[in-house]
Order: C-alpha cells, then structure tokens, then sequence
C-alpha cells in the first residue's frame, strides 16, 4: 500500500477535495509523517478535560487536534442546559482557542484558523426526561450527538450491560426521528446489541459508535461491537471510532495489550467494515489518565459504578497512546502494517468529515 511520489500527490489532492479544503494537505513530494499530521484534520471522537485548566489547554496544543467530540453531565435536563451553557461561556472566554462544532465545516475552519473544534455530546438520553421536545431545546443550545443509552436501560432502549436486550422502545423510535430531523448524530457506543440494530436500521441517516472496540478481539466485552454490527453500521454509511483506552483493547495494558493491539482493532474493524467507514478515538482526557491517576481516584470507582463483565483494569493505559501525541505515534504503526498516507488521512479525520456532512449539514 505504499505510494510512489505522482500517486502520493493525486491521493493528497484527493484527500484535499474530500475534506473541502482550498489547499493541498501536502506539498509536492513530502512524505514526512510529521507533516502529515501536521497538515492533516485530527478528529478523536470521544475526549475531554480532566479540567479545562492550562494544563489541559497545553494538552490540547500538543495534541494536534483539530477537533473532539466531547461529553457532558446529562443527569437531568437543567444539569445538560448547564453544562452546554458552561461551553458557550467557555468559547465566548478562550475565542482563538475553541470553536464550537455546529455543522461539518466548522472542522476545517478550527484547522485553518488554529483552533479546536467542540462537538457537544450526551454520552446518554436521561436528561430528556421522556419529552423528545427536549432534543430541539438542547439542539438550540449546541448539542450535536448524543448516545441513546449509557450501559443499562433507559426510556430509549437497553444499554450494554443491561440484562435483558429488548431494543429501542416506541419513544426511542421517536428520539431517533426527532435526531434525524434536526440534524443530530445518533450514537450508540453504549447500547445494547438490540438497541444498536434497531438504530442502524430505523435511522434514516448514517449513525455513529463513536467510541467502541471490536468483539472478535475483545470477546465478551459489552462495550465491544460484534462484527455483524459493525458490518451493518457500514452497510448504512456510518463510521465506528476505536477507542484507545486500554482494558477495552485487551488484557494487562501496557504489557500484553500496547499500541500494536489497538492497530489491530483497526485491522479488523476496517477489514469488516472497509476503510472509509474507521476513525479513531479515545475516551479520556486529552491530557491522558497516567499524569493524574491513582487507585483511588480512578480504578477504585470504577469497581463499582461499571459491572465485573467490564474487565476494569489497573493501570488501565497504553502508554504510546496516554499522552497527548498519541495519535502522531500511531502513524508510524500504521505506515508499517501498510496503511497509505489517503489511508491515514480518512482514519485520522476526513472519515468522520463524511459523516458530519452527512448528518450535521
């Protein structure tokens, strides 16, 4: 999958019209992987701050990122009004730094004007409150992707960890149409099996798992997506995001599971899915878990908010890919299991490019 220097020049100018973009990604005959990233759009579809403090802001510049999905408290209707208020306030303070994500384009502005991209995201339907006129509210205030269910059930449907596997309920059948009218991204990294067929198959748009792994490689896992998801999710134009945290990807992180396991994630999900339908992501604070996390703050309370079948692990990172670059380390990996410089540029960002417009507009 290597390119010669004229191929590598027509696939970055394809690249470049994918994304939307005035100027070439690259320039003439620069194959760095340095500059690759530099130049290309870096979107992680599941991140956030620890703290929104200057240690996280240079996080934030050491990553590269052009833009995240992020995820808010969505404990009650108030609290998620609160926490989107939070945001604006947070743009409307750091203006040359965050930019909020309301429609695709909104991407390549952030790259081009050096700042980073916020899509608001609910990692759960709960602050609903069973009223679907609350997703036009929250739409209103910026929100742009939500997940129909966190782990267990909820009015929408079952989530992953949740006994029974009963799929969407009638008012989350309405959820999904009132998703796809307004233009919102239905996420259901969470959901149960049933509620993830039944999403795929009832939206008329492309939907997302914007942070999940691949069963075949994590057997048993609930978080995991098994390969006739992950399929489907093609089938219908979506894109799943590989999350990077490390007990999602296999045992003992750090030892047994490194940043070649979390390629093989990749491997597998594009060898199912096809390549344009893969992106990436994390599930942590840009600046990573290792800087700030103990037993206690960390491992301990996840014991018991999240069922044994969840396999949490301590330490629960892969170091190449806890620090803020760990995207700019996987490229390497990458290039090495063959992966083209077009290839890295849609799993890095242009993927997910596609699904925005398909979705946002």
């Amino acid at each position: 999958m290597k390119l010669s220097r004229r191929d590598f020049i027509t696939t970055a100018a394809a690249a470049t019209a994918t994304a939307g973009l005035s100027s070439p990604l690259f320039a003439a005959g620069d194959t760095d992987l340095t500059a690759l990233y530099d130049r290309a759009l870096v979107i992680d579809t599941l991140s956030f701050g620890r703290k929104w403090d200057e240690e996280e802001y240079k996080a934030v510049d050491q990553s590269g990122y052009t833009g995240i999905i992020t995820s808010l408290n969505r404990h009650s209707l108030k609290v998620a009004l609160d926490e989107l208020l939070e945001w604006h306030r947070r743009v409307e303070e750091e203006p040359n730094r965050f930019l909020l994500a309301l429609k695709a384009d909104d991407f390549l502005t952030a790259k081009k004007t050096g700042r980073m991209a916020v899509m608001l995201n609910f990692q759960n339907s709960t602050m609903l409150e069973g009223d679907t006129d609350n997703i036009d509210v929250l739409y209103e205030m910026g929100m742009r992707c939500f997940q129909l269910t966190y782990n267990s059930r909820n009015l929408v449907g079952d989530g992953s960890t949740e006994r029974t596997n009963a799929g969407l309920s009638d008012f989350g059948l309405e959820v999904v149409e009132r998703m796809n009218k307004l233009g919102i991204i239905v996420d259901v990294s969470h959901s149960g099996k049933q509620t993830t067929m039944d999403a795929i198959h009832f939206s008329d748009k492309p939907i997302a798992f914007t942070h999940t792994m691949c069963e075949s490689l994590r057997p048993g896992h609930p978080r995991a997506k098994e390969d006739a998801a992950l399929k489907a999710l093609a089938d219908k134009g979506g894109v799943a995001g590989i999350a990077a945290l490390g007990y999602f990807l296999g045992k003992k992180p750090g030892v047994e599971t490194t940043i070649e396991t979390y390629v093989d994630h990749i491997d597998h999900a594009v060898k199912v899915m096809g390549l344009d339908h893969v992106g990436l992501a994390t599930d942590f604070p840009v600046r990573g878990i290792a800087s700030w996390a103990t037993r206690e703050n960390w491992y301990e309370p996840r014991l018991k908010n999240f069922k044994p079948v969840y396999d949490v692990q301590w330490p629960s990172w892969i170091p190449e890919l806890d620090g803020p670059d760990r995207f700019r380390n996987l490229l390497p990996v990458l290039d090495r299991r063959g992966y083209s410089t077009g290839d890295m540029e849609k799993l890095l960002g242009l993927n997910w490019m596609r699904l925005f417009r398909d979705t946002l507009g």
